[in-house]
């Protein structure tokens, strides 16, 4: 009985040593490891407190393509506390040695300099820093097979965008670490909903999107210009089916960008639209009753106002010209003419009416609003050069949204992104027998011009050059902005694009670049949604 009880007082005793023994392990010798774990768990925790919703892009049989989703990614960090511990248990009279030789061995593998790294691991009583976020898995194996002590690898939850740079001014992106969050773009603006796990289903057609980024990129690559945007528009509905610019940025890489790429210069950026203005001046003139497309005038090649001399682009002088002529050469003095019979006020009115004083409301954070506001002094001059475009500022949003109201008889709809918004209606701007008119003199330019024709469909279209202000001299540079402005079937539009080319090497006219873009993707999208020819 005796041997019994001694017997299990010493099993007891070897199971409470080797309990003591662990909780010194867990507390003393691992402390500083859980310690640190638990800080990254804590933070992953602050920043994900549910899986973030997806974000979804669509296609003409609305199926939906994933565009922006979580994803677990290696992540390494350091427990400075930990390797400064070690130092100290080295005895090594340089307390930076140790440090500094962890840095040395893990820069080339991190891509972070040595620098940077001795300064994280030199923070007194630091439980816890990244080193790396989404680490290669190259990474993951050199860091493993070092084994340093401190140094540790983990999994964190961060978002993944699978077309990389696609779309990347519209979809914006999330940033990482404690701050957390949407940044730019739709993860800006539906941020709340997405930290609750909602989903987001965009309008944008990943197929067209695709092939305007194409287009658009490669006209940039040839003419060497400093950017560009193309937006697709569905003018019955307001979606928007595609919206690019360049330069953008990959949203899975964000930080090797500069801030300005973040900046969506489809909504967030003014420029003077030249030329496609002279549709919108054509518009109100015809509605007006003040002008009609047959309406002629003596074409001199140039008018003068307030001391100041406007000439027409070729710097010639046409003779008697129709204001279907006007549209189809783009005469500067034609639209000038036609201005000054819808007088000042009128004029003025019809630009508020297109939406150019106000903001389209789409769902996309930052957006900015055109600039009419010199109008306002009721100078004639200033009123003679918004006629064509020019001493007034749009967004490529509003600017492809008045066309659209063209487009769509007459009617203006707001924009639309998300696909659990309902199409809007803001307001008629124009009648019906009006549109068809303008669209008629914009078919007209087209078939006259030959560039954007395609074989069996009416194509509507019109193109600007528009110089770029000089700021400092008040006055204009060399340089000029390409823009094309374009619907198909001209009487049943389906799309409408807007191609815009920013400051193209050797400032040439819009029909030598962007005109010939737009054939090509509008082509693309008749093919892709097999719309039926309307011309015979």
């Amino acid at each position: 009985m005796k041997w019994r009880i001694t017997s299990l007082f010493f099993l007891f005793g070897i199971l409470y040593l080797s309990l003591i023994f662990n909780i010194y392990r867990l507390q003393i010798e691992k402390g500083d490891f859980y310690l640190a774990r638990a800080e990254f768990l804590r933070r992953l925790s602050g920043v994900f407190q549910t899986p973030r919703g997806a974000i979804y892009l669509t296609d003409r049989n609305n199926n939906s393509n994933i565009a922006a989703f979580n994803k677990d990614y290696p992540v390494i960090y350091a427990v400075p506390k930990e390797i400064q511990e070690n130092n100290n248990s080295n005895n090594n009279n340089n307390d930076n040695n140790n440090t500094r030789n962890y840095a040395e061995k893990l820069s080339t593998i991190l891509n972070v300099s040595v620098e940077e790294l001795e300064k994280k691991f030199n923070k007194p009583n630091d439980e816890y820093e990244i080193l790396i976020q989404k680490a290669g898995v190259e990474q993951v194996e050199k860091v493993k097979n070092l084994n340093l002590k401190g140094i540790y690898i983990d999994s964190q939850l961060l978002r993944f965008y699978p077309f990389g740079g696609l779309a990347s001014h519209l979809l914006g992106f999330t940033a990482n670490g404690d701050e957390g969050g949407g940044r730019y773009g739709a993860e800006l603006y539906f941020d709340k909903s997405l930290n609750n796990g909602e989903n987001l289903v965009l309008t944008i057609d990943r197929v067209i999107q695709g092939q305007a980024e194409e287009i658009l990129k490669n006209l940039i690559d040839r003419y060497q210009a400093v950017g560009g945007t193309v937006i697709v528009q569905e003018p019955k509905t307001g979606k928007i089916l595609a919206m690019g610019s360049f330069p953008n940025f990959d949203p899975n890489d964000y930080s090797k960008f500069k801030v300005e790429n973040f900046l969506n210069p489809a909504v967030q950026l003014v420029y003077e639209p030249g030329s496609v203005f002279k549709v919108i001046t054509m518009a109100a003139g015809i509605d007006s009753g003040k002008i009609t497309p047959e309406t002629t005038y003596i074409d001199t090649g140039s008018v003068t106002f307030n001391g100041m001399t406007i000439k027409n682009w070729d710097l010639k002088a046409h003779g008697q010209q129709t204001m279907t002529g006007v549209i189809e050469q783009s005469i500067n003095t034609g639209a000038v003419f036609a201005q000054r019979k819808i007088g000042q006020d009128i004029f003025y009115n019809y630009l508020i009416k297109f939406g150019f004083n106000e903001s389209t409301n789409i769902v996309l954070p930052g957006e900015v609003r055109g600039k009419i506001n010199n109008l306002k002094q009721g100078k004639d001059i200033d009123f003679a050069t918004a006629s064509f475009g020019q001493g007034v500022s749009v967004t490529p949003i509003e600017l492809i949204s008045a066309i659209s109201a063209i487009a769509n008889d007459g009617v203006l709809m707001k924009p639309i992104i998300s696909g659990s918004e309902k199409s809007q209606v803001v307001r008629r701007v124009i009648s019906s027998e009006t549109s068809k008119k303008v669209a008629q003199m914009m078919v007209s330019a087209v078939d006259k011009n030959k560039i954007a024709v395609i074989s069996n469909y009416s194509i509507a279209g019109k193109t600007g050059t528009a110089f770029v202000p000089d700021f400092g001299k008040n006055g204009y540079t060399d340089e000029v902005i390409n823009t094309y402005m374009g619907f198909a079937p001209a009487f049943d539009p389906k799309f409408v694009i807007l191609i815009k080319l920013d400051k193209p090497k050797g400032s040439p006219l819009a029909g030598q670049t962007v005109v010939p873009a737009f054939r090509e993707l509008a082509q693309f999208i008749l093919n892709y949604y097999n719309i039926a020819p309307d011309r015979l």
